[in-house]
């Protein structure tokens, strides 16, 4: 049997688990007080908790059905998360004993940077070299430019669609945005900006938009400066040039968590709204069955393509 680990960012299980969480992402750096404060609110705004972590897990349990119909008993999909557990190394240790001994690592991120998914393919071959283990594995590198993936796009978009008027739809600016990284990623040719790019042009000639733009979102709050033009800002400055419509598509992400539902959904929508913009954004893919048949094609072809290999 192929090990399959889908692998996510996380999220605090619950109010209580916010400083715990954040600590973890900051390296053992406890948020401040005012840092903490912000955080709880925007918590809160969105309903006390986020649902990534929930989401996630529906994701692994229908990404094996999805493989099990179309390879009955050849996969086993188990899951894993940066930053709250199951932990990425604890995952790794579940398949070790369990028998496997080789697997494709699944990013649930479309883009690639050695800062994002790269990162989880370190955590995989540190806890494989710190524990001594001999398991073969393929990490799907990116997925941005899947033909289904653009499809499923341009679906959500056309649904989008029917909550403009004809006049507004005339004039419609479609912004398709990613989390944002830190600025100095471009000196290096990191592929996550131009990967962002191929998406929206890909979904653009599929269905023949003339109004987008491209744009970032949910910078960390550090000193560095990280890529613009902010979502917000963008929005602000389509309204400064007259258009009253945009439809922000998210493309870098695939689920419903507080960079969406509270920096999308609530903190970009109430600054279009002061802008006299009319902004809407389309759905995440979250567990839609169409999303994770797309996924289970990708596993099954990435195990020809070995990357990250170990040698027993």
């Amino acid at each position: 049997m192929t090990g399959v680990l889908v692998m996510a960012y996380g999220s605090p299980q619950g109010s209580d688990d916010v400083l715990r969480y954040y600590t973890h992402i900051r390296h053992g750096r406890a948020p401040n007080a005012e840092q903490m404060a912000n955080l709880r609110m925007r918590y809160e705004a969105i309903g006390g908790f986020s649902p990534l972590t929930a989401i996630t897990q529906r994701q692994a349990q229908g990404l094996q059905k999805a493989l099990d119909r179309l390879y009955p008993g050849a996969f086993g999909v188990f899951l894993a998360l940066k930053h709250t557990p199951p932990f990425i190394a604890d995952t790794v240790l579940e398949m070790a004993h369990a028998g496997i001994d080789h697997f494709v690592a699944l990013v649930l991120a479309p883009h690639y940077s050695p800062m994002s998914v790269g990162a989880y393919f370190r955590d995989i071959e540190d806890t494989l070299h710190r524990h001594n283990l001999s398991m073969a594995w393929y990490g799907i590198l990116s997925w941005h430019t899947e033909a289904l993936f653009i499809t499923l796009i341009t679906q959500r978009l056309r649904r989008a669609w029917e909550k403009f008027t004809p006049d507004e739809l005339a004039d419609l600016v479609t912004v398709f945005t990613a989390h944002s990284l830190p600025q100095k990623i471009l000196e290096s040719q990191d592929p996550y900006p131009f990967q962002l790019q191929e998406t929206g042009e890909l979904v653009a000639r599929q269905m023949g938009l003339a109004r987008y733009r491209f744009s970032w979102q949910s910078a960390g709050r550090t000193k560095e400066p990280w890529m613009k033009p902010d979502i917000v800002d963008a929005v602000r400055l389509l309204a400064s040039e007259g258009h009253k419509a945009v439809l922000v598509c998210p493309v870098g992400f695939v689920s419903d968590h507080l960079e969406v539902l509270y920096d999308l959904d609530i903190e970009c929508r109430q600054a279009a709204q002061q802008a006299g913009v009319h902004m809407e954004r389309t759905s995440s893919f979250n567990d839609d069955p169409n999303f994770l048949a797309m996924l289970a094609k990708l596993v099954a072809r990435t195990t020809q393509t070995p990357f990250g290999m170990r040698e027993p």
